[in-house]
Parts: C-alpha cells; structure tokens; sequence
C-alpha cells in the first residue's frame, strides 16, 4: 500500500459524511463503522463489499486513488467523495492503460520538478513502455504476467516516487485532486469530470 505521512492538517475541519456513508478518511479500515477510504467507498457502492480494491477499478487506478486519499486534508478528502461512484466502474482494457496512467502522474509530478533528470527518464520509460505494448500482439498468459511484475516493480516506484514529489508542493491538493478527477474522467473514456477542482465544501 501506498502510504503518505499527512501534511499540515487543519486543527478542526468542517467535513461531514453524505448521508448512508461512513465518514471519509485515511487507510484502510476494519468495518465502514470505523470510516472508510475513497476506494472502500468505491466498493460498497459497487458490490455491498467493503475492499480498497475493487474488481470494478483498474489496479493503478485504485492506487493512486487511495493514495490520494491518504494525502490530501479532510475537506480535499471529503471534496472527492462524488468520485466513488466513478471509481466504481473504471477498468479500462488494454495493456497501455496502467504505464499511461503512470506516466502521466510522472508528468504531473514534473511540472512541479522540471529540472528532475529522474522524472524525466521515468516519463520516458513510461511512454516508451505504452508503445511497445500498443504494437504487441494479444499478451495472453505471458503478457499478464509481464504486465504483473512491470506493475510490482518499475510501475509501482515510479508512481510512488511522483507522488512524494506532487504531495511536497504548496498546492498539493490542488494538484492531487485534478489528477485523480482526470485520471477518472480518462479511465470513463470521457472529460466531464475533469474541471472539477477541489474545494472546501459549503
């Protein structure tokens, strides 16, 4: 599991569950008494089951969901709440799609670093990566495999790398809730969801 320490929360905050929901809150949680994360959410919503990883969402995608969740303040946290029903459905085919997604959260994460030779090698290999498998035939068995451990390794520290980089930045949940509605919205094949910005609710 992705895990962020939290940075500068409010002393008191304003946020409250909708109705019929436990509250929003950080990692992962025994029972939705307790509270539950965006992507719990996303699964009781889904199946009446209460999991962060739901067979509805793609894998990266529910990772960078949850850690998301895990690091923005409450009332960023309680902003993103609509998001689960979306979540719930957002399994895109196709092998391109996790070092796509990766590689965006690493161009997101170079706006914010431009000069970082690293992010810049690792949009690189993501990029890379998303073409070869764009002209790879059918990966059967082999290809999920292949995928799997890409995911495991390289995938999964570059994604973790850029977001320490995005939850560094003053405006960092700002940044991490447009990415997560984009990665959402593109996940859904549509942009409808994408201008939302994250505000502190009325």
């Amino acid at each position: 599991m992705i895990a962020f320490p939290p940075r500068r929360p409010p002393e008191r905050s304003g946020a409250v569950a909708p109705d019929g929901f436990p509250m929003p809150g950080r990692f992962a949680h025994l029972h939705p008494d307790d509270g539950a994360c965006l992507m719990e959410a996303a699964a009781l919503l889904a199946t009446g089951r209460f999991t962060d990883s739901p067979a509805g969402t793609h894998p990266a995608l529910a990772a960078l969901a949850r850690a998301v969740n895990d690091s923005v303040t409450d009332d960023a946290r309680l902003a993103l709440w609509p998001l689960a029903a979306d979540l719930a459905d957002a399994r895109p085919e196709g092998r391109t799609y996790a070092p796509l997604l990766v590689g965006a959260v690493v161009d997101a994460a170079r706006a914010t670093r431009p000069a970082s030779r690293r992010l810049a090698r690792e949009s690189r290999a993501c990029r890379r990566r998303a073409e070869r498998l764009a002209q790879a035939p059918g990966g059967g068995l082999p290809g999920r495999v292949a995928d799997l451990l890409w995911w495991r390794g390289p995938g999964r520290r570059r994604l973790e790398h850029a977001l320490r980089v995005l939850c560094a930045a003053p405006d960092a949940d700002e940044r991490l809730c447009r990415l997560l509605r984009q990665a959402v919205a593109d996940a859904r094949g549509g942009a409808a969801r994408a201008e939302g910005r994250c505000e502190r609710p009325a």
